[in-house]
């Protein structure tokens, strides 16, 4: 049986610290991912749910907690022993050169079972758009019109020289409504993605786009798992407030 294992009693000023680094998230990924780890603790958490909130191992949450224990802030910050940090490969943020492109999340939210789904593309185009209308309609029985709710962005949209849009929801009982211009916001989805940025990509450094596509399909099946979860429920009301 694995051990149950609890962050130590911390005090105020130690949780308000924890807080300001999770939520700063600059500086070490490593320092964010293990205070993350911590305050979860905290919070009532188990190791293994931790593990999936933070994607990565049960044994690798009970040795950060195990660490805070004994050495407090000390064992958050990543201890390098004089030249570089001990990781040969080079490593770009992606808000500079895009040397690899960048990659475009097509995403829906349903409403009435609560559920999100996505599918990251390389490219949005009308043809990326109407592949992911397919597969919204091939959720539901071809009987049952559904609506989808899109922003005026221009692979959405109907043109005089380009009717595949509307032509494709008319042959499939699907009515295609749009929100107002400049006005996106009035969209439920658009509070999803606030929980999605948070939990899934707030604070990191992916190598490639490979990693980053892979961590939030993983965050799409852990929040379809734990849609009634206070956190997620909490950022997502204050999004919709804002």
């Amino acid at each position: 049986m694995s051990e149950r294992l609890r962050v130590r009693e911390i005090d105020d000023d130690e949780g308000q610290r924890l807080v300001r680094i999770v939520r700063r998230g600059s500086g070490s990924v490593v320092t964010w991912r293990r205070a993350q780890m911590v305050l979860l603790s905290a919070q009532g958490m188990d190791a293994p749910v931790i593990a999936k909130v933070a994607f990565t191992s049960e044994d690798r949450v009970r040795d950060v907690i195990r660490n805070f224990n004994a050495d407090g802030f000390g064992s958050l910050y990543p201890k390098y022993k004089g030249g570089r940090p001990p990781n040969p490969r080079r490593r770009m943020r992606a808000t500079r050169n895009r040397t690899a492109g960048v990659r475009h999340l097509f995403a829906a939210y349903e409403l009435g079972a609560d559920k999100l789904f996505g599918h990251v593309k390389p490219r949005k185009t009308r043809v990326r758009f109407l592949e992911f209308c397919r597969y919204l309609r091939s959720l539901y029985p071809a009987t049952t019109r559904i609506a989808i709710v899109c922003d005026n962005f221009s692979p959405h949209l109907s043109t005089r020289k380009d009717r595949r849009v509307g032509t494709w929801a008319t042959a499939n009982n699907v009515e295609i409504a749009y929100t107002p211009t400049n006005s996106s916001w009035l969209n439920r989805i658009e509070a999803q993605f606030t929980a999605l940025r948070y939990f899934a990509l707030d604070g990191t450094d992916h190598a490639s786009h490979k990693d980053q596509a892979r961590i939030i399909r993983r965050y799409i099946i852990w929040r379809n798992n734990h849609a009634y979860g206070e956190r997620l429920r909490r950022i997502v009301a204050k999004a919709n407030v804002a």
